[in-house]
């Protein structure tokens, strides 16, 4: 809207929140465990031995492998929901233990099914020889199930076995930002950078939990440390840009963002900061700023339509154009990505308004008097 402001660290939560899941989902995919490469680790044939100890497979072992082989090319290419029957079925045959076991942990902790996720982990950490994986996945699941102690732990685990793994700090942090746990996320950071002290992107983690935790002043020279590290690349430019925010600097954010896109980082996540920094500028309908910023925020939806951030600064700029059921559109999928998000319930409401649909308008706003009344009193809200 109009020269509506928003405080920097909601902007700032913006790039975490939406990002994190698309980034959660990347590590949790890149753990899948390919059922030959499993058998293989344990010094197995790739072929499964039938269980009447012949060197050639059953009817029945080769349909539970196929179901394995199944259930984790779904896991792969993220259709987690659709790979659990596969990968219950070739559990419940015997077939390759770890492999069924880590994949299902991914499938159900992918899919927010975080007891569950528990349950096949715990059981799969002794059949199979990589347990820093487990642990790692273990933590996310604890995470997920607001268990910080358990998750604690297993990261403790982890990081003792494999104390140099970047990506296990990261993709912990990633879990403790969608959970908003961000003191445990701090601990966790702060425990990597011990053994990775000049690690960028963990800088930059360990910022934005102090500016999350209201403590932006000593994330700031952790914003500016991971820039130095990194100078142009990613991490670096997201740094700058972040800090910016915090500080209330969009004119700085905005000339950072188009360096970035400038130079080459031309993804969805740049191309909707640009476009939402530039609508927080307060531009007005027909001003250059929101023909860019639709422009922008458009490619980063083609690029990926599940980044709620995009979907609700979208949603939006076609408030402010009065294209209301364009707006409807878009704010639906931001609701669905994130229901417990106040803006949207808000501009839903103008924009149901405008289309004459009142009582839905009416139910919009009551979600919001809901969703400050659970914030105030500590509650998160409702969850996907």
């Amino acid at each position: 809207m109009p020269g509506m402001k928003c405080g920097p660290p909601k902007i700032g939560r913006m790039y975490r929140r939406a990002a994190t899941l698309t980034l959660a989902l990347a590590a949790l995919l890149s753990t899948a465990v390919v059922p030959s490469c499993g058998a293989q680790s344990q010094g197995a044939p790739r072929a499964p031995v039938s269980s009447t100890g012949q060197g050639h497979p059953s009817a029945d072992d080769a349909d539970a492998s196929r179901e394995l082989e199944t259930g984790t090319q779904l896991t792969r290419r993220g259709y987690l929901q659709q790979a659990i029957p596969h990968l219950l079925a070739a559990q419940q045959a015997g077939i390759n233990p770890y492999a069924a076991g880590v994949n299902l942990g991914i499938c159900y902790l992918g899919t927010g099914n975080y007891p569950r996720a528990i349950a096949v982990l715990q059981a799969t950490k002794a059949s199979g020889p990589d347990r820093a994986a487990v642990d790692n996945l273990l933590a996310q699941a604890y995470i997920g199930n607001a268990q910080p102690q358990d998750a604690l732990r297993s990261f403790q685990r982890a990081a003792a076995a494999t104390p140099k793994d970047e990506k296990l700090y990261d993709y912990l942090a990633d879990a403790c930002t969608d959970h908003r746990n961000y003191s445990l996320g701090l601990e966790i950071v702060d425990r990597g950078l011990l053994e990775l002290p000049e690690s960028a992107r963990l800088r930059y983690e360990k910022a934005l939990f102090l500016s999350q935790l209201g403590r932006f002043e000593e994330g700031k020279p952790e914003f500016e440390r991971a820039a130095q590290l990194a100078p142009d690349s990613y991490i670096g430019f997201l740094a700058l840009v972040q800090k910016d925010l915090y500080e209330d600097n969009l004119s700085a954010a905005d000339k950072v963002l188009h360096e970035a896109l400038r130079t080459g980082h031309r993804d969805y996540r740049m191309l909707s900061l640009l476009g939402t920094v530039l609508l927080h500028e307060g531009a007005a309908p027909g001003d250059p700023q929101v023909a860019e910023a639709q422009s922008a925020l458009e490619q980063s939806a083609q690029q990926n339509p599940d980044y709620s951030a995009t979907q609700i600064a979208l949603g939006r700029i076609y408030l402010m154009q009065n294209q209301p059921q364009k707006a409807v559109d878009h704010l639906e999928i931001g609701r669905r990505l994130e229901p417990d998000n106040p803006a949207v319930y808000s501009s839903l409401a103008s924009a149901l308004d405008q289309l004459g649909e009142h009582d839905q308008a009416r139910l919009m706003r009551q979600q919001i008097g809901r969703l400050l009344a659970q914030k105030s009193a500590g509650s998160p809200g409702p969850q996907q």
